[in-house]
């Protein structure tokens, strides 16, 4: 590893297009909610030899119809569970032991499906134990990370690389031996993490894939898309182990969304991530393609330099109750579909058109054209309903967060609110469109029911759609109708239906439907000036975000927190990381 003024003198990395594998880990895991983030170590940590024969049959399938559509890497989590070091203590090193041994067969299938394995890892995840023996020993991050990874990289030849996530740690809701934290605040501190780590990467000639993934928390939070944050990380490092891993846009897995502009900011490697199993979007439980969007990201890749494949999020991401299996359950016929499409879009350059109709061939579906009509239809349905088009084109941000482009739905809930009625009318300024589209997709779920038989697909699916989205539809009205008195009961009764039909045993899981219509007593007036206040419409910060907002607001979350926690949603407060890691 080295520093100099152009990257472009690093080593040629081969093309790299990764899939995840973690599907398999998840069988027989019984909640309501699945925090899909990364494998669920203390539900593996209870299973038996049945259960993992089980994981090794179905990595089987999935190592094979992935490589067989293109991908050449896996990912897979991960490095603390999996990696031995004399610091951790020794009733969870005995529980790593088991795992490496079980993974050692895992890493066989996938290796012998022809494919290179990528192990993800959170920096920094450790145990109590071993965060009290690191202060003891005054050992630093870095070092340890170092020793640890030369250790793993030894132990595990038919590893190719590590991707490492700095940006993001576990959820509120993860129990295990194993806790990740953010320990890179800092541009500078990211910066010293790569040159303290690349050299053991580039003695075991294995490749580190860099995430620059962020949720918005300290300094470094608004590394994927603030160009000096950026720069300050990467410029002038040269590795022949570094690939840098960027998600497409300024925001999460969301669409209305411009091609984020680091790409052409670096010659350094680089892959673009992107998602099939739409965590915003139903999670597969109804079509929602992706491939016309992801066609439109990969022509404008073709200008930037050195961009060498793309990572496929098949099955990771998101709280919610959905549990299709991509590549595993018949079910996950819309997740396959995006992903078939997404590898061929983005690997050889097809047309969306033709992806899909290959992927009717191979599943032996029905009419390949009433399939394109009823995915064209569905993407309309998911632009103009589940989105509000007007709103989701602003581009809007919060401290160091590009705000998402959805308000109203967020993972496995809809939100119906007074509040959010407030918010949304004073962001969108044409109700009427609003309100039309909203009819011209509930025409479009009534028509793809039709296609759906035709071209052999669940209909089941598409039923289920209609369902969810007139509820959209309903609160669409509540939200931009003047005429609708009796708008509230409605929706109540609907949700009632909605929650009777989806609860019967042996259906699907379902959306579930927050409602408040408890007026919000705030002037509209305020409401625009700490909107305008709050938040802002350039990616540079203000005077005012320099000097109130970034720090200042800080300090006044964490009174609130410590003195009124009760002020604070409980879904915002305990979902994911929890929403005080936007204050950090």
């Amino acid at each position: 590893m080295s520093l100099g003024a152009d990257a472009a003198s690093a080593s040629v990395v081969s093309p790299i297009h990764i899939i995840d594998a973690i599907g398999p880990f998840f069988r027989g895991y019984d909640r309501r909610v699945i925090n899909w983030s990364k494998i669920p170590w203390d539900h593996v940590g209870r299973q038996g030899a049945a259960w993992w024969e089980q994981v090794c049959r179905d990595l089987n399938v999935l190592a094979r119809q992935a490589a067989s559509w293109g991908f050449n890497t896996v990912s897979i989590d991960d490095v603390a569970h999996l990696a031995l070091h004399d610091m951790v203590e020794p009733d969870v090193r005995h529980r790593i032991e088991r795992y490496r041994a079980e993974m050692r067969r895992c890493f066989a299938v996938l290796k012998k499906a022809g494919l290179n394995i990528h192990v993800t890892m959170d920096v920094f995840s450790a145990t109590p134990w071993l965060k009290k023996s690191l202060r003891i020993a005054r050992k630093p991050v870095n070092v340890y990370l170092a020793e640890l990874m030369d250790r793993f990289l030894t132990d595990f030849p038919e590893v190719s690389g590590i991707i490492v996530r700095i940006g993001e740690s576990d959820g509120k809701d993860v129990k295990d031996d194993f806790h990740s934290q953010l320990v890179i605040q800092t541009p500078e501190q990211a910066r010293e993490f790569l040159l303290a780590l690349l050299p053991t990467f580039e003695k075991h000639q294995r490749l580190m894939v860099f995430r620059t993934w962020t949720v918005g928390a300290y300094p470094i939070g608004d590394l994927m898309w603030h160009r000096d944050t950026f720069s300050r990380v990467f410029d002038s490092i040269v590795s022949s182990a570094l690939v840098v891993s960027m998600k497409y846009g300024e925001s999460d897995f969301f669409r209305y969304l411009p091609l984020n502009r680091n790409f052409f900011r670096t010659s350094l490697p680089k892959i673009v991530e992107l998602q099939t199993r739409r965590e915003y979007e139903g999670c597969g439980e109804y079509p929602s393609p992706t491939g016309w969007m992801y066609e439109e990201y990969a022509r404008e890749l073709r200008q930037a330099e050195n961009v060498i494949g793309c990572m496929v999020w098949c099955q990771t991401g998101g709280w919610v109750p959905f549990r299709r299996l991509a590549f595993l359950d018949a079910e996950a016929v819309w997740t396959d579909l995006n992903t078939f499409v997404t590898i061929r879009v983005m690997k050889d350059g097809a047309l969306v058109e033709d992806a899909v109709r290959a992927f009717a061939k191979e599943r032996r579906l029905g009419d390949a054209d009433a399939l394109l009509e009823l995915l064209r239809l569905a993407d309309e349905c998911i632009r103009e309903l589940l989105y509000i088009e007007e709103y989701a084109r602003q581009k809007l941000f919060f401290r160091r967060v590009r705000i998402p482009p959805m308000l109203q739905v967020y993972w496995g809930n809809i939100f119906v609110s007074h509040s959010l009625r407030r918010l949304l009318r004073y962001f969108v300024r044409d109700a009427d469109a609003a309100l039309r589209s909203a009819r011209r997709c509930l025409d479009n779920l009534d028509r793809m029911m039709e296609l759906a038989e035709r071209a052999h697909v669940p209909v089941k699916d598409i039923e289920y759609m209609r369902d969810t989205f007139r509820l959209l539809a309903l609160s669409r009205e509540y939200y931009f109708a003047e005429d609708s008195a009796d708008i509230e009961p409605r929706i109540l009764a609907a949700k009632v239906e909605y929650k009777t039909k989806y609860a019967k045993r042996g259906l699907r899981p379902r959306y579930r439907i927050k409602t408040d219509f408890k007026p919000l007593l705030l002037n509209p007036r305020y409401l625009a000036w700490a909107v305008q206040f709050l938040m802002r419409r350039q990616r540079g910060y203000r005077v005012v975000d320099r000097i109130v907002v970034l720090d200042g607001l800080s300090l006044i979350y964490r009174f609130i927190a410590a003195r009124k926690p009760h002020w604070i949603p409980g879904f915002a407060s305990k979902s994911a990381m929890g929403v005080d890691v936007v204050f950090k």
